[in-house]
């Protein structure tokens, strides 16, 4: 132990005595340590975020499409193709599914074509002389409140008696009441939606929308929800629908199998034959995700390895120079009964006290870097990150100082003496 720390304190000297060799040095350890923190943090925060947003939407929901709800950002052309989810498909997972305890069925024109091939707009909403324009209608099943997963803030959600006789009446989110009320209480107010009249009857809760950009049909606040049966009164040539189920506890996996059993059956899928739909749950979309974060990060993390890289390179190169001036110490160290382990373990050691200042140096700047990612993105420093950024920063030491320590403890004493 005497002899480690003495190692050691040998090793700060030299760092003491070539301070500008020593940051040279240790800038490609600082750089590549900070990057690690920053992109771990990143990934990290965002990870967290969206698992907290999927969660919003309920451990036990269920989404149902004509192909895979969630990051599928390039469905196929046989995907596309298929048959859309109907009504009836979700009447029959209603009462067919024993697992499932919910079902809503979503149905909305935004961006849909007409009768016509054309791509219409999206379906604006007045209250007096204030129109919004991005807001996203969508037809839905009372059964989506007692879902928990739409927090009415205030007022109410429509009944099945409501949605039985196609009444006008609707529930917004929290943009869209800020937007059209912005100095009065929306409650109860008559707002025209494509110029149908509709009496606002709840307002939801405002909920953080962090994979919902400001325009995007997911994004809650700003959506309008109308009962099922008046929107396809309003748009009857509207077939895509959307499904979303809500499981009893613990019955996830046999309430995804039962719906699985039953839309194979009523859309003729051979049995040995892949689905010709999707169905999500929260779990498989977080996973999906994690792939999606994983590759970044992997990505990433080879780049900010260059700066480790020429942080080790310059740290051999430091210490092979560092070897040609103390050959004589070298010498006199082994004259006097230095074994060459002995040797190697100094020279070892001053390669990992550089790169550990590195290594230290990055982990605090890639935290301050953190505090300034996480005002603008989700940022969060795992309590792993520096530690792994220290284990790197010290393993790139021990790594690229191996060579010039071996090489000094092989020095012949004589020669060493001798050497001017």
């Amino acid at each position: 132990m005497h002899q480690f720390l003495s190692n050691l304190a040998m090793g700060f000297d030299t760092l003491r005595q070539h301070k500008l060799r020593t940051f040279l040095t240790i800038l490609g350890v600082v750089v590549g340590t900070s990057t690690v923190i920053v992109i771990s943090a990143f990934v990290s925060g965002i990870n967290v975020q969206v698992t907290k947003e999927i969660e919003q939407w309920g451990t036990n929901s269920i989404y149902i499409y004509k192909f895979d709800p969630g990051f599928n950002f390039n469905p196929t052309r046989e995907e596309r193709m298929r048959k859309p989810m109907s009504k009836e498909d979700a009447v029959a997972i209603r009462d067919s599914c024993p697992s499932v305890k919910e079902v809503s069925l979503f149905i909305s024109p935004i961006d849909f074509t007409d009768q016509n091939g054309r791509l219409a707009r999206r379906i604006p909403i007045r209250y007096k002389d204030i129109e919004m324009n991005n807001s996203t209608l969508q037809g839905t099943w009372p059964a989506y409140e007692r879902m928990g997963v739409a927090n009415i803030g205030e007022g109410r959600f429509f009944t099945e008696e409501e949605n039985n006789r196609s009444a006008n009446v609707c529930v917004i989110g929290m943009d869209v009441a800020e937007t059209l009320f912005p100095t009065t209480n929306a409650m109860e107010k008559e707002v025209l939606i494509d110029n149908y009249p509709f009496r606002v009857i709840g307002v939801l809760a405002k909920r953080d929308n962090f994979l919902a950009g400001e325009d995007d049909a997911n994004n809650e606040n700003k959506s309008v929800y109308v009962p099922y049966e008046t929107i396809h009164k309003m748009f009857p040539h509207l077939k895509d629908h959307f499904i979303m189920c809500m499981a009893y506890n613990g019955k996830i996996e046999p309430a995804v199998d039962e719906i699985s059993a039953v839309l194979r059956r009523r859309r003729g899928v051979p049995f040995n034959a892949q689905n010709n739909f999707g169905i999500s749950t929260a779990d498989n979309i977080l996973d999906q995700f994690s792939k999606i974060t994983g590759g970044v990060f992997l990505i990433m993390i080879a780049i900010s390895s260059v700066g480790l890289l020429i942080g080790g390179i310059g740290v051999m190169n430091i210490m092979l120079v560092s070897v040609t001036e103390r050959t004589k110490e070298i010498g006199i160290r082994k004259a006097i009964g230095a074994r060459q382990r002995d040797i190697i373990q100094q020279f070892l050691i001053e390669a990992i006290t550089l790169t550990g200042i590195g290594g230290l140096l990055g982990i605090f700047i890639g935290w301050l870097l953190s505090l300034g990612v996480a005002m603008i993105l989700p940022s969060y420093v795992p309590p792993t990150a520096p530690v792994v950024g220290l284990v790197v920063s010290i393993a790139t030491g021990l790594i690229f100082g191996l060579w010039p320590a071996v090489k000094a403890s092989k020095l012949d004493p004589i020669d060493a003496l001798r050497y001017e």
